[in-house]
């Protein structure tokens, strides 16, 4: 078994942090609103995806490497439609992603067949 690197690690648990905190803050948005906010239930279910990601990383599976790419990716976009100083804010955090998660390290973790879920 191939020792999962450190910056899958700390990228796994940013995500599972940021999803959980997001999901909780966002959370009490919801009340008896008419009509009912679907933006803040996609909102919602972009954060229960994050901590998704994050888990299936700390666990091996390849799909959830590229899940979380294209999750930090989709908030490259969303942030384009904002201001150029967040938009900006997370296209270096996506280099990053991409950067720490297509290591040689994290490659041979994730193409580990005993990883696989």
């Amino acid at each position: 078994m191939t020792k999962r690197p450190l910056p899958v690690t700390a990228i796994s648990c940013l995500l599972i942090l940021a999803g959980a905190i997001g999901f909780a803050y966002h959370a009490t948005e919801f009340r008896s609103l008419r009509p009912f906010p679907y933006g803040l239930a996609a909102i919602e279910v972009i954060r229960i995806l994050a901590i998704v990601f994050g888990a299936s990383m700390l666990r091996g599976s390849n799909w959830a490497r590229w899940g979380a790419i294209g999750w930090i990716a989709f908030h490259v976009i969303v942030s384009a439609l904002h201001s150029w100083q967040e938009f900006a804010m997370h296209a270096a955090i996506t280099a990053l992603f991409a950067i720490a998660l297509f290591r040689a390290d994290a490659n041979a973790y994730f193409e580990d067949p005993s990883q696989k879920t």
